[in-house]
């Protein structure tokens, strides 16, 4: 495959600073972090209404194109996000049956729409329903205390496929900017990628805290990003001054981001436990911009730590949400960590495995680079945590069987990324029904260890929407960064 040689460090500081701009608002006025509703429409009526949803959009217009829808409607209710987009997978499901009725080549097709970053995060958002199916599963078979799907354990998955997604797709929108540039067809659609998900938090919590705090999170939220941006650009620079100025504006926004909470739960979520959960969120994801400005291989690591400090952090964020709101459960029971973790876990497993397919595509070495092999063994990271859960729950003799079944399919979806890049269509066929075989054996791997209570044909179907759409991913990768590159 033709692939254009790309290194993490190879931005310019411009390219960097507009990468992750993208990513927030760029308008030059802010406000104070947090601020209360009041204050804010105080602050409407004296003409800074322009910072509602449609004025960032048009910030972001300004500074570097990019459009972002700011609908409410993005996401009507917790179900939707539980789900993942129905509307982004109902198709997909319906031509996966209609794959297996036909009976010809392997039973589940690849779909996608072209759009690689879209296409990435509707195979994301299949994993938290399966790791629902999952939880309720093994709940049964092991008499696990809790309720899987109760309020409160529904709330507290969304959280963290939401704000592990946010930190994953920041990183794929700078990415894609070292790749193709700030002002390519691509970014445009990575940073669109990147508002959808900033959006559908601010969508969670309007859900449950009302109109106006939906309003000042989405704005305070696409404003943190843009202390980080100050902080990207200085460190590419090497301008400690600029750092520290960065950094102290975070540190601002998180005392901000602990008051706003404390006070939108009525006191539920203590103001300094969720700023010392936010100044964690700024450590780590510092420590990735630090690790890409200087080109280290430990960028892809250091970008998993940020992903997982979030995680932690859902779990305050949603112990307060949920009291407050009165939903029924509790999201700290074993039933809610199970699913909470496989949440983060399958979640995890998508954005990582199409960050190493973009490496692959994007280094002239391809799957022989250092740079992919760095990537790889963080996929591999999160296989290894994966079988440890499984090895928990159904017993240690468990888990070298399931691993050895996981790293199989992942190297199924390896061999598909590089024949289609190649355009070898009976190579992408035998990794297809390589992966189609890999249904049936995992089907029957969870029936047995969970004593019935996951029926194999079920688990089959819900891995047949994991190759359709992460297959569909990779397709619209191959098409954007090889064939068009």
């Amino acid at each position: 495959m033709n692939r254009s040689r790309v290194t993490t460090g190879a931005a310019t500081g411009l390219t960097l600073m507009l990468a992750l701009a993208a990513c927030g608002d760029t308008g030059t006025e802010t406000e104070e972090p947090m601020e209360p509703e009041a204050n804010q429409e105080e602050a409407d009526t004296n003409g800074d209404a322009e910072q509602e949803d449609a004025g960032a959009d048009e910030d972001m217009e300004d500074s570097e194109n990019m459009e972002r829808s700011d609908d409410a409607d993005d996401i009507d209710d917790m179900d939707d996000m539980d789900n993942g987009d129905d509307e982004e997978t109902e198709g997909a499901e319906e031509d996966m049956e209609d794959s297996d009725a036909e009976g010809e080549l392997s039973a589940v097709m690849p779909e996608s729409t072209g759009d690689p970053f879209a296409d990435a995060r509707t195979a994301a958002q299949h994993m938290p329903g399966s790791a629902e199916d999952l939880s309720v599963g093994f709940t049964d078979a092991l008499d696990i205390s809790g309720e899987p799907q109760s309020e409160s354990a529904e709330l507290r998955g969304d959280l963290t496929a939401m704000f592990q997604e946010h930190v994953y797709l920041a990183g794929i929108a700078v990415a894609t900017a070292y790749h193709a540039g700030a002002d390519s067809d691509e970014f445009d659609l990575a940073t669109e990628t990147v508002d959808a998900n900033s959006v559908a938090m601010a969508d969670a919590v309007g859900e449950l805290a009302g109109d106006d705090a939906r309003e000042s999170f989405l704005r305070n939220w696409r404003e943190h990003i843009d202390y980080f941006v100050d902080y990207a650009v200085a460190a590419e620079a090497g301008d400690e001054e600029g750092m520290n100025q960065a950094v102290e504006d975070l540190r601002e926004y998180t005392d901000g981001v602990g008051d706003f909470f404390e006070r939108i739960t009525d006191g539920e979520l203590d103001s300094d436990t969720v700023t010392d959960s936010f100044n964690g969120h700024v450590d780590t994801l510092a420590a990735a911009v630090d690790s890409l400005a200087a080109g280290d291989p430990e960028a892809f690591t250091n970008l998993k730590m940020a992903a997982d400090h979030v995680v932690e952090g859902s779990a305050v964020m949603s112990e307060g949400l949920g009291s407050t709101a009165g939903l029924e459960g509790d999201p700290n029971d074993e039933a809610s960590e199970l699913r909470a973790g496989l949440t983060a876990n399958l979640n995890e497993h998508v954005y990582l495995a199409g960050i190493a397919v973009f490496v692959a595509y994007t280094d002239e070495e391809g799957t022989d680079s250092d740079a992919f092999a760095a990537a790889a063994e963080v996929v591999d990271d999160n296989a290894v945590e994966l079988a440890d859960s499984v090895g928990e729950l159904a017993g240690e003799e468990n888990r070298e069987p399931f691993l050895e079944l996981w790293r199989d399919h992942i190297g199924y979806f390896v061999d598909y990324a590089e024949a289609v890049a190649e355009e070898d269509d009976a190579a992408a066929e035998t990794a297809l029904m390589e992966l189609d075989e890999y249904r049936g054996e995992a089907g029957e791997f969870f029936e047995e260890v969970s004593d019935g209570e996951l029926e194999a044909d079920e688990i089959a179907d819900g891995l047949g929407m994991h190759v359709q759409t992460l297959g569909g991913a990779i397709d619209s990768m191959n098409e954007a960064l090889v064939q068009n590159d």
